[in-house]
C-alpha cells in the first residue's frame, strides 16, 4: 500500500504557503478595501449601462463612457455639495450658540404657563423646576450636535484630496471590472469548493442586495431629502440643504427614517405657535415616508431580496459603527452574506451534521409555546 505521508506533508506545506500569501495579500489591499468594495458594488449597479453601450461600441470605450457617467453622477454633485454643506453646518453651529432658540422656547413656555402647570404636579413630590433647568439640556444638545457636524465638515474638507484620489482609484477599478469582471467571477467560482449553484446563489444575492441598497435606497433617500428640504425651506427653517442631506441619509434607516428630522421640526413649529404648519409638516412626513417605504420600495425591489426590518436597522447601525458612512452599504451586505450562508447550510449541510432521529420543532404563534414537529 502506498504511503500517503509525503503527499500529506506536501498538501499541508502548500496550504500553509497559501494561507500566508492570502494573509499578505489581504494586508496589502486592506488600506483600499473600502475603495475595492465600493468599486465592485458600483460596477454591478452600472453594468446594465455598460452592456447597452457594448452592443454599439468596443468594450474599452463602453467601459470608459460608463466610468465617465459614474463621475458625472457621483463625483460632481458630491464636490459641489461639500462647500455648501460646510457653510450651512457652520451657520447651524453659530445659531446653536445663540440665544434665539432659548427665546422662542421661553416664549412658548411663558405664554401657555406650561412650566407652572408642571411645577403644580411636581409640588406633590416637593420638587420645583426652573426654566434654566429645562433649557440647559436642550442648549447642550444643540451645541453638541453643532460641534459634531462642524467637526465632520472640517474632516471632509481636510480629506478632500484623499477623497479625490480614492474616487479616481475606484473609477480605475470599475473600468477593469466592467471589462474583465466576468473572468474574475469565473476564477473565484473555480477556486471555491462549494457547488456551482451555491456560488451562483451567493453572488446573485450580493448583486441584488447591493443594487437594492445603492439604487433603491439611494433614490428613495434623494426623493425624501429633496422634498423634506423644500418643506423645511418653505416653512422658514434655516439650513434646508443641511437638513435635506441629513434626511437623505436617515432615509436609509427603517423604523425612524426622516422622522428623526421632521418630528423635531413639527415640535419647533408648535413651540412657535404655528400649529397649522406643524400639522401640515406631519402630514407630509406621513405621506412621503409611507409612500416611499410601502409603495415605491416594494414595487421596485420586489420580494426576492426582502429582509426583516429589524435586521436592516441593526445592520445599518452596526455598519455605521464599524465602517463609518459606508456602513450604510456594508451592514446589509454582511447580513445578506450570513443569511444566504444560513439558507445554504439549512438546505444542503444541516442533515450531515445533526444527530439522526432529531425531532423537528414547531412554534405556536397563538400560545407562544414550542412543540415537537
Amino acid at each position: 500500500m502506498m504511503d500517503k505521508t509525503p503527499r500529506d506533508l506536501i498538501l499541508w506545506f502548500f496550504l500553509i504557503l497559501f494561507i500566508i500569501s492570502f494573509f499578505l495579500l489581504g494586508k496589502l489591499l486592506w488600506p483600499f478595501i473600502s475603495v475595492i468594495v465600493m468599486g465592485t458594488v458600483v460596477s454591478g449597479v452600472f453594468y446594465p449601462v455598460y452592456r447597452v453601450l457594448r452592443k454599439k461600441i468596443p468594450s474599452r470605450y463602453a467601459s470608459f463612457l460608463t466610468c465617465l457617467l459614474i463621475f458625472l453622477v457621483l463625483f460632481v454633485p458630491t464636490v459641489l455639495f461639500v462647500g455648501v454643506l460646510a457653510n450651512e453646518i457652520h451657520n447651524f453651529y453659530v445659531k446653536a450658540l445663540s440665544a434665539e432658540i432659548v427665546e422662542v422656547v421661553k416664549h412658548f413656555f411663558v405664554s401657555r404657563n406650561i412650566l407652572g402647570r408642571i411645577n403644580m404636579v411636581l409640588a406633590n413630590f416637593d420638587l420645583n423646576l426652573t426654566f434654566d433647568e429645562v433649557m440647559q439640556p436642550i442648549a447642550d444638545m444643540g451645541t453638541s450636535v453643532g460641534m459634531t457636524l462642524l467637526n465632520q465638515a472640517n474632516a471632509i474638507a481636510s480629506n478632500l484630496v484623499k477623497f479625490v484620489i480614492h474616487f479616481f482609484l475606484m473609477l480605475i477599478i470599475i473600468y477593469y471590472l466592467l471589462l474583465d469582471g466576468h473572468l474574475l467571477l469565473g476564477y473565484i467560482i473555480e477556486l471555491s469548493p462549494l457547488p456551482y449553484d451555491q456560488d451562483i446563489k451567493l453572488m446573485n444575492k450580493f448583486k441584488d442586495m447591493a443594487g437594492a441598497v445603492l439604487v433603491v435606497n439611494g433614490i428613495s433617500g434623494i426623493i425624501q431629502g429633496v422634498v423634506g428640504g423644500f418643506v423645511l425651506a418653505f416653512f422658514g427653517f434655516k439650513s434646508p440643504i443641511l437638513w435635506g442631506v441629513a434626511m437623505a441619509f436617515f432615509a436609509f434607516l427603517p423604523i425612524v427614517g426622516i422622522g428623526i428630522i421632521l418630528m423635531p421640526a413639527v415640535l419647533w413649529l408648535v413651540f412657535e405657535g404655528r400649529m397649522g404648519a406643524g400639522i401640515v409638516v406631519m402630514v407630509i412626513y406621513a405621506v412621503l415616508s409611507g409612500g416611499v417605504e410601502y409603495l415605491l420600495k416594494p414595487a421596485v425591489v420586489g420580494k426576492h431580496i426582502k429582509m426583516h426590518t429589524l435586521l436592516v436597522f441593526l445592520g445599518i447601525i452596526g455598519g455605521l459603527q464599524l465602517f463609518g458612512i459606508l456602513g450604510i452599504i456594508y451592514g446589509p451586505l454582511v447580513i445578506t452574506f450570513f443569511l444566504t450562508l444560513s439558507d445554504i447550510y439549512n438546505k444542503s449541510y444541516k442533515s450531515l451534521v445533526e444527530p439522526e432521529g432529531r425531532k423537528r420543532i414547531h412554534f405556536d404563534e397563538v400560545s407562544g409555546e414550542i412543540h415537537d414537529g
